[in-house]
């Protein structure tokens, strides 16, 4: 389900979540059309720029980003190792920018567009990618056990 939720409801969402204690999961990610017209990067420094304006730097350890790119959702279509690997550094890149490198390195970063047991390791060892964010293939046992050991023995 899409909410279509504003970039300044997730701002405020993300804030609260830090205010009450929680540690938020950002989950960010282009649609099938931006990411065909070539907007993915601009579409991912808006949605980070405007998700994480103001959080001071002592927060930004709090919270978790998710790269998901909604054209990959529920679809059993997933970016190429090298390609999320690419859209991992360049969202680094950013928290870098803002934040500086020590900040950037201690923000998880997770891919989260079908992640399945035949490719979360090859996903895992890109350099940028900090873990995974487990969809539909957790709802079966098997399939998801089976992620777990991939992803460990790779």
């Amino acid at each position: 389900m899409h909410f279509y939720e504003k970039s300044s409801t997730i701002h405020r969402k993300v804030l609260l979540a830090l205010q009450e204690g929680l540690m938020p999961l950002l989950c960010i990610g282009e649609t099938q059309e931006e990411q065909e017209d070539g907007r993915t990067k601009k579409v991912l420094t808006s949605q980070l720029s405007e998700a994480l304006r103001d959080i001071p730097r002592e927060q930004m350890r709090k919270i978790l980003i998710a790269y998901e790119p909604v054209w990959a959702i529920g679809t059993g279509k997933t970016a190429t190792p090298k390609i999320v690997q690419e859209i991992h550094h360049f969202c680094r890149s950013l928290l870098v920018h803002s934040w500086g490198e020590e900040i950037a390195e201690a923000v998880p970063i997770l891919y989260g567009g079908s992640v399945k047991p035949a490719n979360i390791a090859q996903l895992i060892a890109q350099p940028d990618v900090d873990g995974a964010l487990i969809g539909g293939a957790s709802l079966e046992a098997k399939s998801f056990v089976q992620i777990i050991k991939n992803s460990v023995l790779g």
